[in-house]
């Protein structure tokens, strides 16, 4: 049950894409309308890119057309003005030049962030708000992933629940991977296919009366690209009027390489936040990374990095229905952002060996992970040890990710006029904040021990907590942007502290203080006036400013990337 292989989807990326990455990111920062990958492209090499434009969509596909490569298609990203498209490198140096251009990005390829119990949901207190009424019932939720297969658990008195579903990746197959199945049933499932007198457990979602909706953005491999997912995003936020879609969860992500600001993906999660949705986003599954020297550190994957979304770290529930004995997983990506150097996570939620909705026995998840099928024993009287055919266990910043979602459906159903900036605060103020100083895990195949700090940069603002959440009558500022993740700095000394804003609610209000939102245990002292991260030593595991060259240096960090995908592959295994 507690073992199951993983690719790192940072190292799956790099290695994708090959030796075009090696030669551009070893170079300095670029021109200033290209980002930094798209650098000394070799000639003659077709490139996958985004253009952001300064013009009308008519006159930007307009222009795209006449650039791309011949026999190629562009892609409208109207929801940040921009075109996907297939050009050779050669062209790229228009793009500069073009005063209507704003910014070129590579159109990079994304994942699913799973690794591979269920007690997710008495860890994070949701049968508090079963019990009060608050099922999800009359809110939608749109899921980007790979799409939703109706197994059963999504039924509801009017039929099924998944209202809409869509195909962005071009590819013609509903859900070939099963991980958005996955990922919906721990949001919104209700346990139909674990209910009767022959189950002893019942596989049950946060929100199980929620209406879902399915954009199937990634392939049968669980990979797509930032095009697709835009193409996604764009399309929820048309129908959110239409099928009430107040939270939309984004289980997959992508190494940082650029600033949030100018990045296409970041782009548009904020046009979800700023057009009414919570966005609640992976952290990723980095967080036993070392390649830089930072221990783990600075490993959140986009789109997770944008200040504004809520970015969701993985914990443990150790087979236990109290959250008391919980830990952090040691895979969760840890903060800050590459970059930016934002606040996050901004929450942690049960992500470890969970028991979810299974697609089919035809899912190329359930054939790549024989080792996490269940036996029906496991929770019915029936069946012995059959492999389940509607139930999976899957682990990673993917799976605590919806448990949040589905916190952020029950908070807007108890309160509707609650703005994506106001539930976002009150989730991260109300959050429990108990930790342990560390805890360790021990890789079972490799018997590598990981030592993890339950700083800021781990378990951010703390674990998840719906019961406090709906108890709290708090409202902060309805403004958009109002709960955008902090940035972090360091001072001479090497003293890391908090960037805050009066015009963020955690920048001077009693209520809604750094101390408050974050805890004590995080944070500690002041410098001219901002609150100083405690232990900012122990974080980057030296007591010298030598730690901090990479994570604080002014730009992403740079690899030379090796030529062949086997030669960049590691393991992951779930942590019992």
């Amino acid at each position: 049950m507690g073992r199951f292989k993983r690719l790192s989807p940072a190292l799956r990326y790099l290695a994708l894409m090959g030796v075009m990455l090696g030669a551009s990111l070893a170079v300095g920062a670029g021109p200033s309308k290209l980002s930094r990958e798209l650098v000394s492209i070799p000639k003659g090499q077709s490139v996958n890119v985004i253009v952001q434009y300064r013009v009308p969509m008519r006159a930007a596909v307009a222009h795209a057309q006449s650039v791309a490569q011949r026999g190629t298609t562009v892609r409208s990203l109207g929801l940040i003005s921009a075109v996907a498209m297939t050009v050779k490198s050669e062209s790229l140096a228009s793009f500069e030049s073009n005063a209507n251009v704003a910014h070129v990005s590579l159109d990079h390829q994304v994942f699913e962030t799973s690794t591979t119990t269920d007690f997710y949901d008495q860890a994070v207190n949701a049968p508090y708000a079963w019990s009060a009424g608050l099922d999800g019932s009359g809110i939608g939720v749109a899921v980007i992933d790979s799409g939703i297969t109706d197994q059963g658990d999504f039924s509801g008195p009017n039929g099924s629940r998944i209202v809409f579903s869509g195909n962005y990746n071009n590819d013609g197959i509903s859900n070939i991977f099963g991980h958005g199945t996955h990922v919906a049933g721990i949001l919104a499932g209700d346990g139909a296919n674990s209910t009767g007198s022959q189950y002893t457990k019942t596989f049950k979602g946060i929100a199980p009366n929620a209406n879902v909706l399915s954009f199937r953005v990634l392939d049968g491999a669980g990979v797509g690209t930032d095009s697709t997912v835009i193409a996604g995003i764009q399309a929820a936020i048309s129908m959110k009027s239409t099928y009430n879609i107040r939270v939309m969860n984004i289980s997959l992500g992508r190494p940082v390489f650029e600033s949030y600001t100018v990045d296409p993906l970041c782009q548009a999660v904020e046009a979800a936040w700023k057009a009414g949705i919570v966005v609640v986003a992976a952290a990723g599954n980095d967080g036993r990374d070392n390649s830089f020297n930072t221990s783990g550190y600075e490993t959140i994957a986009a789109p997770g990095n944008d200040p504004y979304v809520i970015t969701v770290g993985a914990m443990k529930p150790e087979g236990t229905a109290t959250r008391a004995d919980d830990l952090i997983a040691s895979y969760s990506s840890k903060g800050p952002t590459p970059v930016d150097h934002i606040m996050k996570p901004d929450l942690v939620a049960p992500g470890n060996l969970v028991v979810s909705t299974l697609a089919s026995t035809s899912a190329a998840i359930y054939t790549l992970f024989p080792q996490d099928q269940i036996p029906m024993d496991y929770y019915s009287t029936t069946g012995g040890d059959t492999s389940s055919a509607t139930y999976f266990i899957l682990s990673g910043t993917s799976m605590a990710t919806p448990v949040v979602s589905g916190a952020a459906v029950l908070l807007l159903q108890q309160n509707s006029s609650l703005t994506p900036d106001q539930a976002k605060a009150r989730l991260m103020k109300t959050a429990y904040k108990t930790f342990p100083k560390t805890s360790t895990a021990v890789d079972p195949i490799t018997g590598i021990k990981y030592t993890s700090y339950y700083d800021i940069f781990t378990v951010g603002a703390g674990y998840v907590d719906i019961q406090a959440a709906l108890s709290n009558k708090d409202v902060a500022s309805s403004n958009v942007g109002a709960a955008m993740s902090p940035a972090v700095s360091r001072d001479k000394n090497g003293n890391v502290y908090v960037v805050t804003s009066s015009s963020v609610v955690w920048g001077s209000s009693v209520v809604w203080g750094t101390s408050v939102v974050w805890g004590t245990s995080v944070i500690q002292g002041t410098v001219n006036g901002n609150s100083v991260l405690a232990g900012s030593s122990v974080v980057w595991g030296t007591s010298s400013l030598a730690g901090y060259s990479v994570v604080w240096g002014t730009s992403a960090p740079t690899a030379t990337l090796a030529a062949t995908a086997d030669d960049a592959t590691v393991t992951y295994y779930g942590e019992n």
